[in-house]
């Protein structure tokens, strides 16, 4: 009675009025009358002026219809009984007033009446601590949850934290006396009968309690478009931090290969060998360890890209369009560009490997037959200058004539040594030896030496024919000694040098050659042993000669400077060079067994390797175009496989480790296999990147199937009818394909919309239709996204309803982060109605959709 009757005067009081007793002060049907004109805004009809009784029923039933025009059924309660000041009848009717007018339109998400306002009272109440607010009698008993209404609204008027659970009748009545004083609702209750009933009276409490629902109306509403507003923003700003690090990534990228690319470029070449086996090194550390981080961000980067767009889309926001020279296929030409830089580079490096390598092998060549030519020269220019034929005997004279044809003989052999020299000479010049400049100036003494050699010659031979009448005998046996003795010094000069040659070989075939050679050389042994006994033999028998004749032999073999033991030493000399060449072919064997194990080894493992990264690619597609499963199942297959290709990186390290020992080896080809490590890089590479993008597409395909609603029959209905028509299943749809999907699935299409939804799932004209792009447009019409008008609707609220909204406006009702985002971005409002500081926040609606104003 008493909290119907403040209820009651809470109204009454706007008309200047109030009542004293509720079942009297209703009867006549006046104020009754003026009560409903305050709580419905409307006019009644003129009531009735007498004081007699069919007066007063007359004008409660003007009341009475009122309430009925309303919807609301009045049982059992007519004019009468309010007149005769029926008690029972008349709370009724108040409380029937109260339901219509002050509760049942309370709505609270897709909730009305008595649940909607519990469950606003509950939604309010839930962050405070000792209230659990499930109806309306005992949860309200120790006040507390009254406090906590007051509290979330208006912290300023109540320090919650002092409350106590214990102290219901103080809490009670401190929440009535904050209500009465600042937010104009009447006592209504009484704290000591609340706390004193078992079951407080539950109309009386929704009563008082709906009064406060009322009062905070407001706010809520204001609340609600402050969180709208800051929904949107947080999308807004979250998508701008995306841009960004995009921004950053893709210039950090583009800066490295930059830099990278004019390395690589380089193509200086070191003059020595270790100086460009340090190059090599350098660039199987950046192989390693510079190049897959940078691998890595690249695919991240087309990740984040694509999962940024697909965002976008779902948000209604317009597509992002990275910087100019930052989109991804700008990432992906600069990344190709490096790539072939870095074949190129590879490819220059072992070249000049081998050109070096063939440089010292050349140079050491060159010093060797120049030290044999120059040690054989030695005072051959004294000897050919000496004019001792001019004081000798005729058996001198002719002794020199025969010495003389020996030596032309000897340097006849000793001309395709000059030849040789010669040629490497010229060979290392055309191969750009560093020391070049030293070589040509000891070809060219050699070659002037030699010319010199032959004009003196000739002019010895020239005076000892002149001379050659005076003579008539000569020592036969020293004749034939000399001619005999001076081929075979030569055959164990050329035999030595061949012994003693240095050899380059780049397989067991090759050296196997130089084997054969050196046992077909041993083979000739016995024979030059023969040949040696039969020359030592024509000194024996001069010495034999001598003795039987009592020839008294003084000096040497007029005829050769070779000695009978010059033959004895040399062939000493190649008998021991025989097994050093044994040896050195050996190991050169056992060197090129081993090189070939190291290619057979590599052989096994990349033609597993290979075929493995191909199956996988293969696998990779069919799980990316299954529809037998969901999406998740998708997801998990695609991760095992991910996981799986994680696991077997194991393998890919091993066989770089067996392609550096080639490589330190200097292997340079493999006829066991058609796989290079390049292939393997290169086919693992792409590997990983079409997992991480396979995986990023169907996470795309979740985004849009979650936000937008579509069953997973529905999305497998479109894969269906996506694989159909992708004739060449690669993923993707010609526009004819398209066009025929389209007219499949029911579509009437004309050119001119035909070319419109093209615009839509081909924005950038790439000639292809993904199969993200065929469900997004197939999903365009269901997405639930706010739009640029809700926006507008949110902050015309947020300023009462004014086509424009100040800073002060802005930082009360928007949290401090998302207020200062709005200040820094509005334009200012140029009406003419603006006041100062006014923003325009219909311009910035529109910008956040990519919209002109509206």
């Amino acid at each position: 009675l008493k909290t119907f009757t403040a209820w009651c005067n809470s109204h009454l009081r706007k008309a200047g009025t109030q009542i004293e007793n509720i079942e009297e002060d209703f009867r006549n049907g006046l104020k009754l009358m003026l009560l409903l004109e305050v709580i419905s805004g409307e006019r009644l009809p003129k009531p009735d002026k007498g004081k007699m009784r069919f007066h007063k029923i007359a004008n409660v039933n003007k009341a009475l219809d009122y309430i009925s025009s309303k919807g609301v059924k009045l049982v059992s309660i007519g004019a009468e009984e309010i007149v005769d000041g029926n008690v029972k009848m008349t709370l009724g009717m108040i409380w029937t007033i109260i339901l219509r007018f002050a509760i049942q339109d309370i709505s609270v998400e897709e909730t009305s009446a008595k649940e909607g306002l519990l469950l606003w009272c509950q939604r309010k109440t839930a962050p405070y601590r000792n209230v659990n607010v499930q109806n309306f009698h005992i949860s309200w008993k120790d006040g507390l949850a009254l406090c906590a209404l007051i509290h979330r609204h208006r912290p300023d008027l109540i320090d919650y934290s002092k409350l106590r659970k214990d102290d219901p009748i103080g809490n009670l009545n401190t929440a009535f006396e904050v209500a009465e004083k600042y937010l104009d609702i009447p006592k209504m209750l009484d704290a000591e009968d609340i706390v004193n009933t078992p079951k407080p009276d539950e109309k009386a409490i929704m009563t008082y309690v709906s009064c406060f629902y009322h009062a905070f109306a407001g706010a809520e509403q204001a609340e609600t478009a402050a969180n709208r507003i800051c929904k949107v923003l947080a999308v807004n700003q979250e998508n701008e931090r995306l841009m960004e690090e995009y921004e950053k990534l893709a210039s950090e990228l583009l800066e490295w290969i930059r830099r990278t690319i004019p390395w690589l470029e380089n193509r200086v070449a070191e003059q020595t060998m270790r100086a460009m086996q340090q190059k090599l090194e350098d660039f199987r550390d950046y192989r390693r360890v510079h190049k897959p981080p940078r691998v890595q961000e690249k695919c991240q980067l087309e990740i984040n890209f694509n999962t940024l767009q697909t965002k976008l889309r779902l948000s209604n926001r317009p597509a992002f369009m990275p910087s100019e020279g930052k989109m991804v296929s700008d990432i992906a030409n600069a990344w190709k560009g490096l790539e072939q830089v870095e074949k190129g580079y590879e490819e220059w490096l072992l070249t000049e490997i081998r050109r070096l390598e063939r440089l010292d092998h050349l140079a050491e060549k060159f010093k060797q037959k120049c030290s044999l030519h120059e040690s054989w020269t030695t005072g051959k220019e004294h000897l050919l200058s000496q004019k001792d034929y001019e004081t000798a005997s005729l058996m001198e004279i002719r002794a020199l004539m025969r010495k003389h044809e020996a030596f032309e003989s000897d340097l006849a052999a000793h001309q395709d040594r000059v030849e040789q020299i010669a040629a490497i000479a010229q060979e290392l010049n055309e191969l750009d030896y560093h020391d070049a400049a030293s070589v040509n100036t000891r070809c060219q003494g050699i070659c002037d030496q030699w010319d010199n050699l032959g004009t003196l010659t000739q002019k010895r031979r020239d005076a000892l024919e002149r001379v050659e009448k005076l003579w008539e005998t000569i020592d036969q046996l020293y004749l034939e000694f000399a001619k005999r003795a001076a081929p075979f010094n030569n055959w164990m000069d050329g035999a030595m040098e061949d012994l003693q040659d240095m050899f380059i070989v780049h397989s067991i075939e090759e050296i196997q050659s130089l084997i054969t050679a050196h046992d077909q050389f041993k083979a000739t042994l016995p024979e030059a042993d023969k040949e040696r006994i039969a020359v030592m033999g024509i000194q024996n028998e001069i010495t034999k000669i001598a003795q039987t004749y009592g020839i008294k032999l003084v000096g040497v073999n007029p005829y050769t400077v070779l000695s009978p033991q010059d033959i004895t030493n040399k062939w000493e000399a190649v008998k021991q060079l025989v097994p050093l060449r044994d040896q050195m072919l050996q190991e050169e064997v056992a060197r090129q067994q081993a090189n070939e194990r190291l290619r057979r080894s590599f052989a096994a493992q990349a033609n597993i390797i290979g075929p493995w990264i191909q199956t996988k690619m293969e696998e990779i597609g069919h799980v990316s175009v299954d529809i037998t499963g969901s999406l998740e199942e998708q997801m998990n297959n695609l991760k095992q496989y991910e996981q799986n290709i994680i696991n077997y990186k194991s393998n890919i390290d091993k066989l770089e480790g067996d392609h550096q020992l080639i490589q330190e080896a200097l292997i340079f080809d493999n006829k066991h296999t058609n796989y290079t490590m390049e292939h393997i890089r290169v086919g693992w590479e792409q590997l990983l990147t079409t997992i991480a993008r396979t995986i990023n597409e169907v996470e795309n395909q979740i985004l849009t199937r979650d936000a937008k609603g579509i069953s997973q029959e529905q999305l497998n209905e479109f894969r269906a009818s996506f694989n159909h028509f992708d004739r060449k299943r690669n993923g993707m749809m010609d526009p004819d394909d398209f066009r025929a999907c389209l007219i499949s699935m029911g579509y009437d299409l004309g050119e001119v919309e035909f070319a419109r939804i093209m615009t839509l799932v081909d924005p950038n004209n790439t000639g292809v239709v993904t199969f993200q792009a065929f469900i997004d447009f197939m999903t365009r019409e269901t997405a639930e996204t706010d739009t640029a008008e809700q926006v507008m609707a949110s902050f015309k609220i947020l300023a009462s309803d004014k086509p424009y909204i100040t800073v002060e406006e802005l930082r009360r009702e928007l949290p401090p982060e998302q207020a200062e985002y709005c200040i820094s971005r509005m334009t200012k409002y140029t009406g003419f109605d603006a006041s100062p500081g006014a923003l325009d926040y219909i311009s910035f609606s529109s910008a956040l959709y990519g919209e002109s104003d509206l």
